[in-house]
């Protein structure tokens, strides 16, 4: 499982996918998402503005991701 570390009290999980190199642009984020091949915290997860906050979790192609504060 990857962290990532924000500043801001959320991040949105096209910018998280971005953030942790699991996609290279946004738009190829957007269309995974709506596609519904990421989990947030487990569950398939259709919205790309989908704010994510410490704690919460992602998942894509097997690849795991975990949002924290930075600091």
């Amino acid at each position: 499982m990857k962290k990532i570390f924000i500043k801001e009290e959320f991040i949105r999980l096209d910018s998280a996918l971005k953030l942790a190199g699991f996609v290279s642009t946004g738009g190829h984020a957007k269309m995974v998402i709506q596609g519904g091949e990421v989990l947030v915290n487990g569950e398939t997860c259709l919205m790309r503005g989908k704010k994510l906050k410490k704690g919460d979790t992602a998942e894509f192609e097997g690849q795991g991701l975990e949002v924290d504060y930075e600091g």
